[in-house]
């Protein structure tokens, strides 16, 4: 009997991609593959890779580097690079890497056992790409960025009971810095029969909290005929799946966070008060710069709308860019300034990185040495992360439900009594991270944890004993 293929997979970059390797995992899997769990023990390799900061490309030409002897010494094998780097590099990369074997960008996914069997019957190079932006009508350009979301694999997971659900694809904003618009193509909601139908799957798979994906999600809509649906009216929907507990949506765009959809994310049980909503930066001149399409003072517009729609059940959180072409130390300190008055529960910083491609890289100077940017990024991280802390501490002494997703990163698992507690950790419904000792057993359900430390990115507890459990308090 022939043995089957082994399968390594590495990934890089956000959670679309960590997506988009769960579906081809899963459709390899349909032809008999394996999953190995290092490059030397697998027949076929493939790089999901990243084109948002020029680190992500670096780790995956480096990682090609390494695999070029072993190629050499094992011919045979396939090596594979697939997903945003693909798209934008394309052909380059066999100049870079000639040994390898197969480029797919992230529209051609669903090529991919097929080009392997190409490769490993055939030999040569493989390509498989999205038209351009301009590379011919919307309808096909469209069309060559399409996923093929049902194929999934739980295994794939962070965990067995969470899972991403694509509802869009692309991205109509073109951001100057920003390479997704040119990788993934225009933007385009998939329509909700699909979606809802995914999540029932998912809810089958034994999933209890899906996130909703898209690189402005709440931008979702879906025209069939007269009839629009938008992000809302599919929370609505989401909300009768059986079996889900929780639903979350990625990532926001200031503009669409509309009084419509902050009602929804209060009335629907369901639906997390967690919205993750790029500022990234509080200077007007800057946003020009990046053509992001809002102001300063259309974001404080936002936020006003989610206080009086939600209040304190809201946990906001942000991204900010530091040392954006030209920027000024007053431009950045009116970062500073901002993220004081938002208060956010947590913020994702970055040093800005030339992406070959954007508006920026064509016609703004990255003139912000690196030492500068790297202070910057620490001076803004050491404001957020006392906010973040001061914001957990409000949580001493409450009890808070939690989706326990498994043992810590601190857990010792060696050195633990058979069978005995470890450190857990687990989710709010807003998102917040707490750890506590437990039992396994306990890994997929959502159960109650009093509060009785925190720090600036997590909440310490103990489990909630059926006597003591009193009040639970749901602001979290």
């Amino acid at each position: 009997m022939k043995a089957p293929h082994r399968l390594y997979i590495e990934t890089v970059g956000c959670q679309m991609n960590m997506l988009d390797s769960e579906m081809v995992v899963a459709s390899l899997r349909q032809r008999g593959y394996e999953l190995a769990n290092s490059p030397g023990q697998a027949d076929t390799i493939l790089f999901n890779t990243c084109s948002v900061r020029e680190q992500a490309e670096n780790k995956t030409y480096s990682a090609l580097g390494r695999l070029k002897q072993e190629k050499q010494s094992n011919p045979d094998k396939i090596i594979g690079v697939m997903g945003c780097m693909a798209q934008k590099d394309q052909r380059m990369i066999f100049q870079k890497a000639p040994f390898v074997d197969l480029v797919v960008g992230p529209g051609q996914l669903q090529q991919i056992p097929d080009l392997i069997e190409k490769a490993r019957t055939e030999g040569g190079q493989h390509a498989a790409l999205s038209l351009g932006r301009r590379d011919g009508a919307v309808k096909d350009i469209k069309r060559s960025h399409e996923t093929y979301d049902p194929l999934r694999d739980p295994t794939m997971r962070p965990t067995p009971f969470q899972a991403f659900l694509r509802i869009q694809i692309g991205c109509d904003k073109f951001c100057t810095y920003c390479i997704v618009p040119m990788t993934r193509g225009p933007e385009q909601g998939r329509p909700p029969s699909q979606i809802l139908d995914e999540a029932k799957i998912l809810a089958d798979q034994g999933c209890k909290e899906i996130t909703l994906l898209g690189q402005t999600v709440n931008s979702y809509r879906f025209r069939d005929g007269d009839q629009t649906t938008r992000l809302a009216d599919l929370l609505n929907q989401l909300e009768s799946v059986d079996g889900i507990e929780r639903i979350k949506f990625v990532t926001n765009y200031p503009k669409d966070m509309t009084y419509d959809l902050l009602s929804a994310v209060r009335d629907l049980p369901k639906v997390s008060p967690y919205l993750h909503v790029p500022l990234q930066s509080g200077s007007d001149a800057v946003l020009k710069r990046m053509k992001r399409g809002y102001t300063v003072a259309d974001y404080r517009e936002m936020m006003q709308r989610i206080d009086e729609t939600l209040g304190e059940k809201a946990a906001i959180s942000s991204d900010f860019i530091v040392g954006f072409c030209g920027e000024t130390e007053d431009e950045f300190q009116a970062s500073v300034e901002m993220v004081k008055e938002c208060r956010f529960k947590n913020s994702f910083i970055f040093k800005y990185s030339e992406r070959p491609g954007t508006r920026a890289s064509d016609h703004l100077p990255d003139d912000i040495s690196f030492e500068v940017k790297k202070r910057r990024n620490n001076e803004l991280l050491a404001v957020q992360n006392q906010i973040s802390e001061d914001g957990n501490q409000a949580f001493l002494g409450r009890h808070v439900d939690v989706l326990v997703e498994g043992p810590s990163k601190k857990a010792d698992l060696d050195d633990r009594p058979s069978r005995g507690p470890i450190q857990l950790t687990g989710r709010t419904h807003c998102d917040r991270i707490v750890v506590f000792d437990g039992n396994e057993r306990l890994v997929g359900q959502t159960i109650p944890i009093g509060i009785y430390d925190a720090t600036a990115h997590t909440l310490i507890g103990t489990v909630v004993t059926q006597e003591a459990t009193g009040e639970i308090v749901s602001l979290a």
